[in-house]
């Protein structure tokens, strides 16, 4: 008798319904024991939000995994775990499933910035009515760094604002629908023209620290500094010494580290707007999961390639 394939999924499956026939799902979010032997799991969705340890507890045990699935953009956090994988099993990511999400916060950190909004709040729990002359989005130069799906969405939602232009980076250039790519390598001349810069790039070695001190200098004064991608993209002692000298601003959805502890000087810095990396985590998540996992996993069921597929058990991480 051939039984079928484990699926551990973090929802019930009845959440996440059509499915596809020929599986066997399992309920997994992160707690408790295991629903079954690891050994008999073939894929493996990583429980969301719960932190490294939780993710990769189960891997070693995995040793018939073809597919982890995460739901996170970025897998920096699963990439350690590499080795523990089969050969050929397949590391994904989340895809699109964060785009919406992650470009709404974006905007709002960069409207909140621009306009004042977190002095507004305070003068408010003082009964203090202080108004001010603020900068506005519109007729800014936005540079984005990091062009994939998270920095389209951002682009998408920039333009009803009346933004004089919108600047593309990736890691290599290409032309897209709306216009040029630049490459990294072109970030150097094209920091003093922005006004608002947005971080939006995976965390890798090529990315970690990338707006380090000299990044930092050569954005212009007053500039807006947006991180929705990873903290330690930044050199946070870098950028506080730009905050302190009142130069550059920063709206701050990640920070280096994470969770920022009680005490760290980021938390009182002038110009600085924090929200605790809730970019992801929204209303709009849940149905753009449920949407991600069917698809891969008729994909998965019917023996198709799967989509996000951004590293494979056995093989260098690119």
């Amino acid at each position: 008798m051939t039984t079928s394939p484990d699926v551990w999924l973090p929802y019930p499956a009845d959440e996440l319904a059509p499915l596809p026939e020929s599986l066997t799902y399992l309920r997994w979010d992160g707690t408790g024991d295991f629903p079954a032997d690891p050994a008999r799991c073939a894929f493996y969705t990583v429980p969301y939000l719960k932190g490294t340890e939780v993710a990769v507890r189960p891997l070693a045990r995995m040793t018939g995994v073809r597919v982890v699935q995460t739901l996170t953009a970025g897998v920096d956090h699963m990439l350690p775990a590499l080795p523990l994988l089969p050969s050929g099993a397949q590391l994904c990511n989340a895809g699109e499933l964060h785009n919406t999400s992650t470009a709404e916060l974006a905007l709002a950190l960069i409207l909140a910035a621009q306009r004042g909004i977190p002095g507004a709040v305070r003068a408010q729990a003082e009964e203090r009515w202080s108004p001010a002359f603020r900068p506005s989005l519109a007729d800014r130069r936005v540079l984005l760094v990091g062009y994939g799906g998270i920095g389209a969405a951002i682009e998408e939602r920039l333009l009803p604002f009346d933004v004089a232009e919108v600047i593309r980076v990736a890691s290599r250039p290409r032309t897209a629908p709306r216009g040029p790519v630049h490459g990294i390598g072109e970030l150097p001349g094209l920091l003093p023209r922005a006004e608002v810069v947005v971080l939006a790039t995976p965390l890798t070695e090529a990315t970690r620290g990338l707006a380090g001190a000299d990044f930092l200098a050569r954005m212009p004064d007053g500039a807006l500094l947006v991180n929705v991608a990873r903290g330690p993209v930044v050199d946070t002692g870098a950028l506080l010494a730009e905050l302190a000298s009142g130069r550059l601003r920063a709206a701050l959805d990640v920070t280096d580290p994470e969770p920022l502890p009680p005490g760290h000087p980021l938390w009182h810095a002038p110009g600085v707007l924090i929200t605790p990396h809730v970019g992801g985590p929204s209303t709009a998540f849940h149905p753009r999961a449920a949407r991600l996992l069917r698809a891969q996993l008729a994909r998965f069921a019917a023996g198709e390639p799967l989509r996000y597929v951004v590293a494979t058990g056995g093989a260098p991480v690119a």
